[in-house]
């Protein structure tokens, strides 16, 4: 999501094009997006934060994890949904993020799910929703965006293998191959799993349906992005 699809809003002179400079091989799984807040914030679900946030915007802070994170990005997508801006956060990494959340020193972060989710289990975050279309099993308590009434809120960034471009397409094809039995194999999609991972659907796999992701999430995500971020 970060280097196939927001990096072309996001990073002006992209030293790459993610849609003809790969060879793509095939997504493997997605990790939907948690928003969380922290504990003493006055919402408890999506529709409280969006009623406090819209009358509260210059006085939240939001947290990332650097320009371009998925906590970036996802966030964005978020204040963008709810007509906001913020004053946006940075931190070196998802780990400070989420120590000044439970410092109570910025207000929310939206981030996929396995890094938050011990602090919300162990009620020191608050969980507002998942950011796809179906709630999560290792949250299944925690609403969907759209249950909360924000529907346009989807993040689920995709993680997928990409060969170098021109590698032969027998090459491709093999790879290809192996990813889709790897992904049937029981241990593989445990671990998968128990990482918050959304293990691929077979027709969701291989060459074509990634380039076909790629380009999607890039027309979805730049007008979006470009006018949030003021790129």
């Amino acid at each position: 999501m970060g280097t196939h699809a927001a990096a072309v809003a996001l990073t002006p002179n992209l030293a790459y094009n993610p849609e003809t400079d790969f060879a793509p091989i095939s997504l493997t799984s997605t990790q939907p997006v948690l928003l969380v807040t922290r504990k003493g914030f006055p919402a408890n679900n999506l529709k409280e934060f969006v009623a406090y946030s819209k009358a509260n915007a210059s006085k939240l802070n939001m947290a990332h994890a650097g320009v371009g994170s998925v906590s970036y990005t996802s966030c964005l997508l978020l204040n963008h949904e709810m007509g906001i801006k913020t004053t946006m956060v940075p931190f070196t990494g998802t780990a400070p993020v989420l120590n000044a959340m439970l410092g109570e020193q910025v207000d929310y972060v939206c981030d996929p799910i396995l890094g938050p989710l011990p602090h919300v289990r162990a009620g020191t975050l608050k969980a507002m929703a998942v950011a796809t279309g179906k709630r999560h099993p290792l949250l299944p308590d925690v609403p969907t965006s759209a249950e909360g009434g924000l529907p346009g809120f989807q993040a689920d960034p995709f993680y997928a293998v990409f060969a170098p471009k021109g590698t032969p397409q027998p090459i491709v094809d093999r790879l290809a191959d192996a990813i889709d039995k790897g992904l049937d194999d029981e241990t593989v999609r445990k671990r998968l799993a128990d990482l918050g991972a959304v293990i691929t659907e077979k027709k969701d796999r291989g060459p074509k349906a990634l380039a076909a992701l790629v380009k999607s999430e890039i027309a979805r995500l730049t007008p979006i992005l470009k006018a949030a971020s003021g790129n």
